[in-house]
């Protein structure tokens, strides 16, 4: 097991913008939803926005992967509204198939200069060999390319001039936030919030309806990074690695 040294995460002021870049439906909600709640408490302006169509998620073989799509959309609208999230931009681009292109990285590059946050949360690009889970191709795709999205093309004139001839200037994020990274630096306590983590990760049914011991792992999870963090006991956290950008 790595020894990490977590820090709290930096403090977040009303009204800092935040993006959430994330491959599938949930993923966000796995990851970093007692943060997100915090943060909205905080008085945080929160989007997501949400790389694929999570058609090939679900237990249910009975399901059409076209139906999949869309219940899963209809999901995270309703885990999104459980936190406090509104602003959900959905890409629609295939499950299982994301690879870090150019146009990809264009995508992420205009949703930066629509939203113009401060800090950019994403999945860690970094495979994650504690958690296997974390590091789903699709999320090892997504983090690159939206590191790769916030330096240096968002902030980059001549990046994507047709952007700019759209009227989305250049925006300079502040901090890069990664969830799932193998040895994050920082952490937030989310013991207050984890009732709304897990009201938004149900609201995923199709895809945790069937995870018996759902709370039980995710638990887990957060007890070990608070244990890292060298929190009282009982309390919860989750852990990302920051850098500036």
């Amino acid at each position: 097991m790595n020894q990490w040294n977590l820090q709290p995460l930096p403090a977040v002021n009303s009204g800092t913008k935040v993006l959430v870049i994330t491959a599938h439906p949930d993923d966000v909600d796995f990851g970093a939803a007692g943060t997100v709640s915090h943060l909205i408490s905080s008085g945080a302006q929160v989007s997501y926005l949400i790389t694929t169509d999570g058609n090939q998620g679900g237990e249910d073989a009975s399901i059409s992967r076209a139906e999949m799509a869309q219940i899963r959309r209809s999901e995270q609208l309703a885990a999104g509204e459980v936190l406090g999230v509104s602003d959900i931009t959905f890409l629609g681009e295939l499950d299982g198939s994301v690879i870090s292109t150019i146009e990809l990285r264009k995508k992420f590059v205009k949703q930066i200069r629509i939203t113009q946050p401060q800090i950019l949360l994403t999945q860690s690009p970094e495979r994650n060999w504690e958690r296997i889970f974390a590091s789903h191709p699709d999320h090892l795709a997504v983090g690159e390319t939206a590191v790769q999205a916030v330096y240096p093309d968002a902030r980059n004139q001549f990046a994507f001039p047709e952007l700019l001839a759209e009227g989305l200037d250049p925006w300079r994020v502040e901090q890069i936030w990664l969830m799932g990274h193998p040895n994050p630096n920082s952490y937030q306590i989310v013991s207050s919030e984890v009732e709304k983590k897990f009201s938004a990760l149900k609201a995923h049914d199709s895809q945790t309806a069937h995870m018996e011991n759902l709370r039980e792992m995710v638990t887990d999870w957060m007890q070990k990074i608070a244990e890292r963090a060298n929190l009282p006991e009982g309390e919860l956290a989750e852990a990302f690695f920051v850098t500036t950008a």
